[in-house]
């Protein structure tokens, strides 16, 4: 568990970060988000400690971590960033093993781990000898996260990680992103200014606006319990799209006519997005009336919230 307390870090005149106070829990996501300026970069740097607060308590499982080594601190924590920050004279396993190297690993474990990463990125075994500019984007962001996972380490940062690639790519790696067990048992702290990206991540969202924490929660609890104008217009760009993210077939099963009929039709588990099903029932194009059924449901259902 990470745990930021009343942290405070400033440079020069202009105050970055004021009175920051939230944990990121064992195995979850948790995404920073706010508009540009907010001060949700400085405030994942001082996790690892490229960063130093000025002030507060800033603790990993308890302890606090200015007073570790930072060079040690950085070891246990893996860390992607914009544009995968691959070193551009190395290859790609000489860039993934920076860290085993570290570590003191042997190059028989290193390039074991290394493959099993490669296989679970989807990545070709012969991407190893190429360079940073032969790869695609998509490719170098694989890398990158290649790179941050092959130490396997409790806790990982991501600084925008997605942001420089197109939206088809982005939407695949997210989906890989998603699926893989590697990160099940980390706990993870992402930047983005993305909101659907935070939407299709997070377990949990932390708002920023200059500085500070506005509202922190899941980011159904961000949509239908704001505590305040900013949160509520923050969102309200995308809010169509968003609620269908986050509404789930078990909170519109009540507005179903035959419930359980839809669910057959579709194969998912209630836990399922209402977006997932329809982009499902779309692609299928044979239940045309369980689709409209779906759409109705959902429209019930948000009816309810806008009445609380």
């Amino acid at each position: 568990m990470i745990t930021f307390d009343a942290v405070y870090k400033s440079f020069g005149d202009n105050v970055a970060v004021s009175d920051v106070s939230f944990q990121a829990h064992d195995r979850e996501i948790l995404v920073l988000l706010g508009p540009s300026g907010c001060g949700k970069t400085t405030t994942l740097k001082m996790i690892n400690r490229l960063i130093e607060p000025d002030a507060g308590l800033l603790a990993i499982d308890g302890k606090d971590i200015t007073q570790e080594q930072p060079e040690m601190l950085r070891r246990r924590i893996g860390y992607v960033m914009q544009h995968a920050g691959l070193f551009p004279h190395n290859n790609v396993e000489e860039n993934i093993a920076v860290v085993p190297g570290l570590l003191g690993w042997d190059k028989q474990r290193t390039r074991q781990r290394t493959e099993i990463l490669l296989e679970k990125l989807h990545l070709p075994a012969e991407i190893l000898k190429r360079y940073p500019h032969e790869l695609s984007g998509g490719q170098q962001q694989r890398v990158g996260i290649a790179r941050a996972l092959v130490a396997d380490t409790p806790v990982l940062l991501m600084d925008e990680p997605f942001g420089a690639l197109d939206n088809i790519t982005k939407s695949n790696i997210h989906a890989e992103f998603k699926a893989l067990d590697e990160l099940k048992q980390k706990t993870i702290v992402m930047v983005t200014h993305d909101i659907e990206e935070a939407f299709d991540l997070a377990d949990r969202i932390c708002l920023m606006k200059e500085g500070r924490i506005v509202q922190a929660g899941t980011p159904k609890e961000m949509l239908y319990a704001p505590v305040n104008d900013f949160v509520r217009q923050f969102f309200n760009r995308s809010r169509l799209l968003l609620e269908h993210k986050v509404v789930l077939l078990e909170d519109v099963r009540r507005f179903l006519p035959h419930p359980e009929m839809v669910l057959q039709a579709l194969g998912l588990p209630w836990n399922t997005s209402v977006w997932a099903a329809l982009e499902k029932l779309n692609a299928a194009a044979t239940s045309p009336d369980h689709y409209d059924q779906l759409v109705q449901a959902f429209s019930a259902f948000r009816k309810t919230q806008v009445s609380q």
